[in-house]
């Protein structure tokens, strides 16, 4: 059985974008990938799809889009919802309501950096390695903790917290 994951902030044009695209290339097969923005921009960030493709993960097919796309009553109900966006600087996190579990794994913008292009392509490679950290955390879970919410939502609560040289397990 596939679990549906929506990454979820407010623009929708970068985190979100990389962390849908990854986990679509990384594993498909076990999760159907969505994300999705509060107040989306209408546009993925050029940076995020330069991000993707220098790793070679696909880029077609990826837009922008609202949150309400998947908060009518006829759509497809989510098994989890991660927030993505900084609350450590003050960004809102879009709230959201649902029968489905919550993470939130937080990050700084990358979209955020206003500098030269080499500064911001930095900012999106940082970006982008914690967010294939914490999906790879995530991706090491065992199936058997999708059975337990209490025990999955203690460990998708401490995958937020991982870094790309962290070491160890997040898991039990």
């Amino acid at each position: 059985m596939k679990r549906r994951v929506l990454f979820l902030c407010t623009g929708n044009s970068a985190r979100s974008v990389l962390a849908e695209a990854t986990l679509r290339a990384w594993a498909g097969h076990r999760f159907e990938v969505f994300s999705a923005g509060s107040q989306p921009t209408g546009t993925v960030n050029p940076f995020a799809l330069g991000q993707l493709a220098a790793e070679g993960i696909a880029t077609a097919g990826l837009r922008s889009k609202s949150w309400d796309e998947f908060a009518t009553a006829d759509a497809a109900p989510m098994d989890l919802v991660v927030t993505v966006c900084d609350s450590a600087a003050a960004e809102t996190c879009p709230v959201v309501f649902g029968d489905f579990l919550r993470a939130h794994w937080g990050l700084p913008d990358p979209a955020a950096v206003e500098s030269n292009d080499e500064d911001k392509r930095e900012a999106f490679r940082q970006a982008h390695r914690i967010v294939k950290a914490r999906l790879q955390a995530l991706l090491a879970l065992p199936a058997e903790i999708w059975d337990d919410r209490a025990a999955l939502k203690e460990s998708l609560d401490r995958i937020g917290f991982v870094q790309p040289d962290d070491e160890g397990s997040v898991d039990g």
